[in-house]
């Protein structure tokens, strides 16, 4: 199989990713397209955090078929090599995989070039590495090492365009999360050509910070180390409600550019004033530790209102869903719990749960369903019902976990509900405490209505 060649079997398989993408998100939003030149050599620089899923955010939601270099010792073993070629994924030696080894970035380099010549598309993480974290790590010099050796093999007549893209989970790993997609102006390769002539060290680094400037505007990033996890659960308990002081409705987008503002003010804060800083931590901590305590999610007490009768349309719905729940839970309890249990047991890096819990499922889940449409086939008449039937397993499976979480939810609402009628001096001590955190945050961080800051 050539990479610059377009691949039947990897469109089909494409096509069935998507599907399973489709049922572990609850939202993908995919912002820029029009970015993306057309019949131009384009190469994705997107920020890397969660292993596989950010080239499947890529290559699932645009009609290319990316060619990606990743790090040489993943393909050691023959199975996997050919899996990965497959997958248009080429090796990248490093000097930690022998020095011996270098000279074989000859035929990955000629092959990128290849398919930036044939106008397809490269991807290439400007990290390097990926980080579980909304931190971008430090940007290498590969994205314009290897534009400069394409160019210069190809005679300088490529017109290389470069997308920073922004790749944003609402969870890294937890299944019905959120993904939003970025995608950045075009950076033509053009404009660094002539300085890379005479001076390529100069031309690769101006061109890997302006990749790392471009991605600032497209990523959420937290920058402080010390409170790394402190302004993360300040971001989960505080942003809904920061969104509202900038009289925006709720939707995931607009939380997504109000998080980026929020965490920019706390860094800032961090920075300028470290002492309140300290103070608004401990403060957060003890919060987020009371309400820990209670087994009550911060939302509930965020937007207490209208609880009780929200209680009872939950509980109506849950009623009403039951069937389907149980419909949906039966053929797909057994293939979820084992591939859940399986990965969490043995991949310590949490970075790679959702790879492996995607890889996983679009393999187990159809053998699973196919046991099962067998093992209940002779209760089910003719060819199209059983046909009806094989569909509605995974797509029951997901409306089950859409059940379950409408019942966590609801257990929650009971618990704060029965909080307020047999505990009411905690349950007063609770919102006076988030009432104060609330206060000194507005406090600290003033409201900005521009859009990106």
């Amino acid at each position: 199989m050539s990479y610059e060649k377009w691949s039947l079997g990897y469109a089909i398989l494409k096509k069935y990713v998507q599907f399973a993408d489709w049922l572990i998100y609850k939202q993908i939003i995919v912002n820029g397209l029009e970015n993306i030149p057309k019949n131009k050599p384009v190469i994705f620089a997107p920020n890397h955090q969660n292993a596989l899923s950010d080239p499947l955010a890529i290559l699932l939601n645009t009609k290319f078929q990316p060619v990606w270099l990743a790090r040489a010792d993943i393909f050691k073993n023959k199975t996997a090599a050919a899996i990965l070629k497959f997958l248009k994924i080429m090796p990248v030696y490093r000097m930690r995989d022998g020095k011996e080894n270098l000279a074989k970035n000859d035929e990955t380099f000629a092959s990128s070039v290849k398919v930036l010549e044939n106008n397809f598309a490269l991807g290439l993480f400007p990290e390097a590495a990926h980080s579980g974290k909304r931190q971008m790590l430090a940007h290498k010099k590969a994205v314009p090492r290897i534009v400069f050796m394409a160019e210069e093999k190809a005679g300088h007549n490529l017109d290389i365009q470069i997308i920073p893209t922004g790749i944003f989970y609402s969870h890294y790993w937890k299944f019905n999360r959120t993904l939003i997609v970025n995608f950045g102006d075009p950076i033509p390769a053009n404009e660094y050509l002539e300085q890379a002539k005479t001076n390529e060290n100069a031309a690769t680094l101006a061109l890997r910070q302006r990749i790392l400037d471009e991605m600032q505007s497209l990523v959420l990033e937290i920058k402080s180390t010390k409170y790394y996890d402190d302004f993360e659960t300040i971001r989960e308990i505080y942003g809904r409600h920061y969104l509202s002081r900038q009289h925006q409705k709720y939707s995931a987008l607009n939380l997504f550019h109000s998080d980026q503002k929020l965490v920019k003010k706390l860094d800032a804060l961090e920075e300028n004033n470290p002492e309140e800083t300290e103070k608004l931590v401990q403060a957060v901590k003890k919060y987020a530790t009371q309400i820990k305590k209670l087994k009550i999610r911060n939302w509930l007490v965020d937007n207490p209102n209208m609880n009780l009768l929200k209680l009872g349309l939950n509980k109506l719905i849950l009623i009403l869903g039951l069937p389907v729940f149980l419909f949906g839970f039966v053929f797909n309890a057994i293939p979820f719990f084992a591939i859940d249990r399986i990965t969490r047991k043995k991949i310590k890096d949490k970075g790679f749960w959702s790879t492996f819990f995607l890889v996983l499922g679009i393999i187990v889940f159809p053998i699973f369903y196919l046991i099962e449409i067998f093992a209940v086939s002779w209760i089910i008449p003719g060819i199209w019902l059983k046909l009806a039937f094989f569909v509605a397993m995974p797509i029951t499976g997901k409306v089950a976990f859409l059940w379950y979480i409408l019942f966590r939810k609801t257990v929650g609402r009971g618990r704060l509900l029965l909080l307020k009628l047999f505990n009411k001096k905690e349950y007063s001590n609770l919102f006076k405490q988030k009432d104060l955190l609330f206060g000194k945050l507005e406090e600290l961080l003033p409201v900005s209505l521009s859009k990106i800051e």
